[in-house]
Parts: structure tokens; sequence; C-alpha cells
């Protein structure tokens, strides 16, 4: 009996849409179905996970997340291993809120941020935050512009609802040994938000995992936390043969 196809899904981050995916989204094609996947007004990264369940096409699935959607990505991992064939977590982290000062200081920088956005509008608010969250060779160009138009297209209460999911984040600690599909860690070296740093600490815990399985850290050049748009074809090419590796597990 032949076996079920593998279908993509593409987890995109806070407030991102399909515009972070264009160039993977063609490039994955050619390989396996892909789909985008949306959160609606979903507020906790559980809940997010098991929607994304519930719209992905039936059997084994290769899952890609980016930012958030990385932590959505081991969400989906923990309700429904056994229909996960690899993981590849983009620009992402695996903590939950820091205690203490840290946390507080987070969650007060968030909620400042979601002020600006009720009082000023999304845009207003991603002249602040999207300044961080790419390459400084990326500011002020038609790429800015593009996060900001996909930052704008969304609402003040769905961002409201994305970021209680990220304050109320689980710690995925314990979750990552337990990963035993071809694995892909991808970050932008200039990436301030989800730096480097994590990943070689994420690639270490899967390294350390008791069923060893393929994993691969792929740093992205002059590129900072939006690589899937900053560096389109380094990111697709990276993902083409995460994907091949996911795709030859199953054989």
């Amino acid at each position: 009996m032949p076996a079920e196809p593998l279908s993509v899904l593409l987890l995109p981050g806070l407030l991102c849409d399909g515009a972070v995916w264009p160039h993977q989204q063609a490039a994955l094609q050619a390989l396996a179905p892909v789909q985008v996947v949306e959160y609606g007004d979903a507020d906790s990264l559980s809940v997010m996970a098991s929607q994304a369940l519930a719209g992905a096409p039936p059997g084994p699935l290769a899952v890609v997340g980016h930012s958030m959607g990385g932590r959505v990505a081991l969400e989906i991992w923990r309700q429904a291993p056994e229909r996960v064939r690899g993981l590849a977590l983009l620009d992402t982290g695996f903590q939950a809120l820091p205690e203490g000062a840290a946390g507080v200081a987070e969650r007060a920088g968030r909620m400042e941020l979601l002020a600006l956005a009720r009082a000023q509008g999304l845009r207003a608010m991603g002249q602040r935050w999207a300044r961080g969250m790419v390459h400084s060779a990326q500011l002020e160009t038609p790429l800015f512009e593009a996060i900001l138009q996909m930052i704008e297209r969304s609402t003040p209460d769905r961002y409201a609802a994305q970021l209680q999911a990220l304050l109320a984040r689980p710690d995925a600690t314990e979750l990552l040994p337990t990963i035993s599909v071809p694995t892909l860690l991808l970050c932008g070296r200039q990436d301030s938000w989800s730096p480097l740093a994590r990943h070689e600490q994420m690639r270490d815990m899967l390294l350390a995992r008791p069923k060893p399985a393929p994993v691969e850290l792929v740093v992205v050049e002059d590129c900072g936390h939006m690589s899937t748009m900053e560096k389109p074809q380094e990111v697709s090419t990276a993902l083409e043969a995460w994907l091949a590796r996911c795709l030859e597990a199953r054989l």
C-alpha cells in the first residue's frame, strides 16, 4: 500500500501572513503540497497548533515555523507527533517568558507597543517595532515597506490576542529532546530578536536526543529576523534540502 503523501505547513510569525512565504511556497511546491496557516483571533499557541492541525490536509506533515510560528510548530509536535515527519524552526525560540525583571520588562515593552497600535494604528507601531526585525541595510527599502503593509493588514485586537499567546508561551526545553524527525534550525546572523546563540542551544539539545535524527543549523549571512523575506533564496534552498531529507526518511 503506497504511503500517504506528505504535505507542508508554513506557519507565520506575529502579525505576519502569506507575504512572508511566497518564495518558499513556490520552491517547496515542486516537492510537496504546501499550505500557509492563518491563526484567526486565537490567543494561545496550543489553540493555534490545534487549528493548524484541524485545517491541514490528511496524512503526514512537514512543519515549517518562523518566529512565533516556530513555537506553534513545537506545539504541533507536542499535540500530534505521529503526524509530523519533519520540523523546520526559523528565527524562533523555545523558552517560556522569563521570571523576574526580564519577564516584567518584556511584558511592559509588548504592552507599550499594543497601546501605540490602539492609539495611532498598526502602521505607527510597525514603524517602531519592525526596525529591530530586519538587517540595518533593509531599513527604508521596499522590503521594509512590505513588512509595514503586512502589519497594517491585521487589527489591534488580533495583535493583542497574539501577544497574549506569546506572553503565555509554554516552555519547550523538555520537548526538544523528544523530537525524532529531521529538523532544520535557521537563523539570520544579525537576528537580534531570536539570536543565533539560542538556535545553537536548540541544536545542542536536539543532538542529545535519545532517538537520533538529522539536525542542521543554517546561519543566513547579512540577515535579520525576517529571513524568509530578507534572504528568500537562501532560506528556500535550506528548506528544499530539509524537505528532501524528510521525504527520504519516509522511504
